[in-house]
């Protein structure tokens, strides 16, 4: 018995030496030379993996943070994972490649505020130089000059791909060498990334994909890797393997695109249709090898039924345009039932601590809402307002705002008696620094602060009277009553006929 005894007791202190080994970090990434940021990204996935799911929301190239911005609005609660698409299309389109400058700047912006960033590519197809588009446009292209990303490549193209020297491997080295330039700006940052290459493999729609013999899917995204590894020397990224269901056909199952477990940091899967089949988890489970597993691609995200039943989703990423595939009440059925973690949730800033220190961030504090959001077209309710004895004379009748980030632009319209409305424009930036405008001929200088709940504006103006000059000020304060359907405005200024004090009052139309 005292044998016995002894024996659970080393089997005790194995398993608890085991755990701390593990939850210290004793994981293999698949570059060795993993950057200190990257690998406490990668730790975090590791040690959440059956505990907790991150939420995440894509935003198309062209549109920088609007779509994370929708959903946090929409759900009540900020996505954790910022999602982004280096794009392929031309000026103007919400894809557009030349929105790559934009991306860098907007995921500086994210990854200060709290965010993971996880990077996908429509990559352009080696037979053509961006901009592409997304499907094939015309029927009676020649069959080798492949210019979208959706269609395939001829065998033997996609031989010479594979192989050094051709045409056809120089042309992608140049292409794929242009996105590196982009995730080295991120590195030098020390922004860690979960990059996801070739997504979708085991599907026939992208021209990447499908393509199951020795020098088929698998081996690209190998000579992908090689060359960002070992070329381009690039350490900050976690490597994210991604397919998307088998749909019951033989040839896209799993195993047949799968790298090896040297090539890749996570195995994930794309879903939509709210398609969470029970065999697709198990088997990405049992592929994994202990690897985190993650939802790289959802429309409506899983409900906390399907979470309970399939605990190691590591994180779970809305497409762009799908937030609204679930109501407002199954959002917060979600939040309250299971472990989807968002930004407001005390455990995400405890969690993030450790990758925030690595990172030389300041320490994440989780917000208790999301930010106000002043977007909308609103009425001045003359009736609730506090004018003291100005009368609305001088006063917008109604304004439509649109409020994007750390940006807002305020259109005013004042009713006239003689003549049509008057209308004004003011664009300002969220950061108090100085916006300059004009007003009767007159300068005028205005900061703008936005914390939580709060806008602050603060104008300053000279004007002339006759050999006079007359500096005035004024200071506002912006908040939202009403469950965001009141806009409360309180002014102070001095102005001509000495100081002001104002409660105007508008009403969403």
């Amino acid at each position: 018995m005292k044998f016995y005894r002894i024996a659970y007791l080393v089997l005790l202190i194995m398993y608890s030496s085991f755990t701390m080994i593990y939850a210290a970090g004793d994981f293999k990434p698949a570059n060795p030379n993993i950057s200190p940021e990257a690998r406490a990204l990668l730790e975090l996935l590791y040690n959440i993996s059956g505990k907790y799911t991150l939420s995440g929301q894509h935003n198309y190239p062209n549109t920088k943070s609007r779509n994370s911005q929708f959903a946090a609005k929409y759900i009540g609660k900020t996505p954790i994972i910022f999602s982004a698409d280096f794009g392929f299309a031309k000026d103007g389109d919400k894809d557009s490649y030349l929105a790559r400058p934009d991306i860098i700047e907007e995921i500086q912006k994210q990854h200060k505020k709290g965010s993971i960033i996880t990077i996908v590519w429509h990559a352009v197809p080696p037979t053509a130089n961006e901009p592409v588009t997304f499907q094939p446009t015309r029927s009676n292209i020649p069959p080798d000059s492949l210019a979208s990303v959706q269609g395939k490549l001829l065998d033997k193209q996609f031989n010479d791909l594979l192989t050094p020297g051709t045409e056809i491997y120089n042309h992608w080295c140049a292409q794929v060498d242009t996105i590196a330039s982009y995730l080295k700006k991120l590195q030098k940052l020390h922004i860690p990334v979960l990059w996801r290459p070739y997504h979708e493999m085991n599907g026939n729609w992208f021209w990447w994909g499908g393509r199951t013999e020795k020098n088929g899917t698998a081996a690209l995204y190998r000579q992908l890797f090689d060359r960002f590894v070992n070329y381009h020397k690039l350490n900050n990224l976690i490597w994210v393997w991604s397919v998307d269901r088998p749909y019951s056909k033989p040839e896209r199952k799993f195993s047949y695109y799968y790298p090896g477990d040297e090539y890749l940091d996570v195995v994930a899967l794309d879903v939509y249709g709210s398609d969470f089949n029970q065999s697709n988890y198990d088997s990405l489970l049992t592929l994994s090898n202990g690897k985190p597993i993650a939802l790289a691609e959802v429309g409506p995200p899983p409900t906390p039924d399907i979470l309970k039943k399939q605990p190691n989703w590591v994180y779970c990423n809305s497409w762009a345009g799908g937030v609204r595939g679930m109501s407002k009440k199954q959002y917060a059925d979600l939040m309250n039932n299971s472990n989807m973690l968002y930004k407001e949730d005390p455990a995400y800033a405890k969690l993030i601590a450790p990758y925030n220190k690595i990172c030389g961030l300041t320490p994440f504090i989780a917000e208790t809402k999301p930010a106000a959001d002043f977007s909308g077209e609103w009425e001045l309710n003359e009736d609730k307002s506090l004018l003291e004895n100005t009368g609305i004379g001088y006063l917008p009748v109604s304004l439509k705002i649109t409020q994007y980030e750390n940006e807002i632009a305020v259109q005013k319209s004042y009713e006239e008696e003689y003549t049509d409305n008057r209308i004004t424009f003011d664009h300002y930036t969220l950061d108090g620094k100085d916006n300059k405008s004009e007003m009767y001929n007159s300068p005028v200088i205005t900061k703008v602060t936005w914390s939580l709940d709060t806008l602050v504006v603060d104008s300053k103006a000279s004007f002339k009277r006759g050999d006079q000059i007359i500096d005035m000020s004024s200071n506002e304060k912006w908040f939202l009553q009403g469950n965001g359907n009141i806009l409360v405005v309180i002014q102070s200024s001095n102005s001509f006929s000495g100081p002001i004090k104002l409660t105007l009052v508008f009403d969403k139309k």
